[in-house]
């Protein structure tokens, strides 16, 4: 494959993967505002046709007991964070796999977001180079293999973490060899540009 073909086929895919990230936050917001219409109006006629049941009140669930669970609603009860919780909706704009992503998720509620381990890393969230196949800007802060363990265990320290399914990593014994070969899915399986 010639290198301006190649170039194109990137341009292409990456296109291609705006366009599909846009048109499923599209319907996203879309099902979302449906969804909340149209059970409160269901609510509505069900109340006004039953003299004997509760007014509607502002705070009602718009869940009827009938309706379906969302595929949502499946998933384990995850208790609501009581503290603040970090924003990392500027990363998301791009890394949409890490909305759900274990450690990302569980950071975020603590309140640790991207930046506190990659930096502001506004000169790469502003290149967009990568989207035509260019190379891109790093991150603030990337870390190799060597450097994973080392920096989780600057806020883990073996002290708090040394379980049973750890004493084999702590042996250097053990065939998952980083913190992320665990926990999350953290890693990228396949990077998809060069640093500038």
């Amino acid at each position: 494959m010639s290198p301006s073909s190649l170039e194109f086929n990137t341009r292409v895919r990456c296109m291609k993967h705006c366009l599909v990230t846009l048109i499923l936050a599209a319907v996203a917001v879309a099902g979302m505002s449906c969804g909340q219409i149209e059970p409160k109006q269901k609510l509505a006629t069900d109340t006004q046709t039953k003299a004997s049941e509760e007014p509607i009140r502002d705070d009602a669930p718009l869940l009827l007991d009938d309706e379906p669970l969302l595929l949502l609603d499946d998933g384990e009860d995850v208790a609501p964070p009581t503290g603040p919780v970090a924003d990392n909706s500027r990363c998301h704009v791009c890394h949409m796999n890490y909305v759900q992503e274990d450690i990302a998720v569980i950071h975020s509620r603590a309140n640790i977001g991207c930046a506190d381990c990659h930096g502001d890393s506004d000169a790469h969230i502003a290149d967009e180079s990568w989207s035509w196949g260019e190379n891109g800007t790093a991150p603030d802060t990337m870390y190799p293999l060597a450097k994973i363990n080392p920096f989780c265990m600057s806020c883990h320290p073996k002290e708090k973490i040394d379980a049973e399914q750890h004493k084999p990593l702590f042996a250097g014994a053990a065939e998952k060899k980083y913190c992320t070969d665990c926990h999350g899915d953290h890693r990228l399986a396949r990077r998809r540009c060069k640093w500038k």
